[in-house]
């Protein structure tokens, strides 16, 4: 069984890491159930494991987080639906990339219900959209946005950290980082695409397309 918990308000994002921490360890030694939380937190940054400095382009803007899950910097603020994954890894097979794959299926499935099309891409982390609506990059390729991050951890076994999918966030306060080290591409949202989704009805996706995400592991 997996808890499903859903924060109320704006999340610190201290106290997020330190309950990660708590049941990332509590899974391990078999004291709490296999967990998935929801939140939001304030406007603020934070740099993975593979951040690199030239990409905090307005360091004073928000709060800065260093954080030990792999990627770069990423943005998660008011109207961004953060996911934090805390599975048992290790009895789901003890496969990273498909456990990472998982994950981003898990996304496009849930993005699917609302008629929008994901992709990933190769060398560029996250779940992208097309925009054949928005002007091509300069060397004719279409533009695509970012609606969705990824970077997780796993400890012993246990996963912690997880997704980013922006629902309505200020995506202007984007632009104070390179959204994990890509350039020459934009971010967007469900609202930005011109669909009316609240935080409910996505929470109401990812629930209902979880277990096919993760079938079988």
């Amino acid at each position: 069984m997996v808890e499903w918990i859903t924060a109320d308000g704006l999340v610190p994002y201290e106290e997020a890491l330190d309950f990660m921490e708590r049941r990332a360890g509590d899974i391990r030694e078999g004291r709490a159930p296999e967990t998935i939380w929801l939140l939001e937190h304030p406007p603020l940054y934070t740099a993975g494991t593979s951040a690199d400095p030239a990409d905090l382009t307005d360091p004073d803007r928000f709060p800065v987080h260093e954080v030990r899950r792999g990627g770069q910097y990423t943005y998660h603020g008011p109207g961004q639906r953060v996911i934090y994954v805390m599975l048992d890894v290790g009895a789901r097979g003890r496969d990273v990339r498909r456990f990472v794959q998982q994950l981003e299926n898990w996304v496009i499935l849930a993005l699917a219900e609302f008629n929008l099309t994901g992709h990933i891409r190769e060398g560029r982390v996250g779940v992208w959209i097309e925009r054949p609506d928005k002007p091509s990059l300069p060397d004719g390729r279409m533009r695509e946005d970012k609606i969705a991050a990824i970077g997780v951890r796993l400890r012993r076994w246990v996963s912690f950290h997880g997704i980013s999918i922006n629902v309505e966030p200020d995506l202007s306060h984007f632009s104070g980082i390179v959204p994990c080290g890509i350039r020459g591409h934009g971010v967007t949202s469900l609202v930005d695409m011109g669909l009316p989704v609240t935080m409910s009805d996505l929470d109401t996706a990812l629930r209902r397309s979880f277990e096919k995400a993760f079938a079988g592991g």
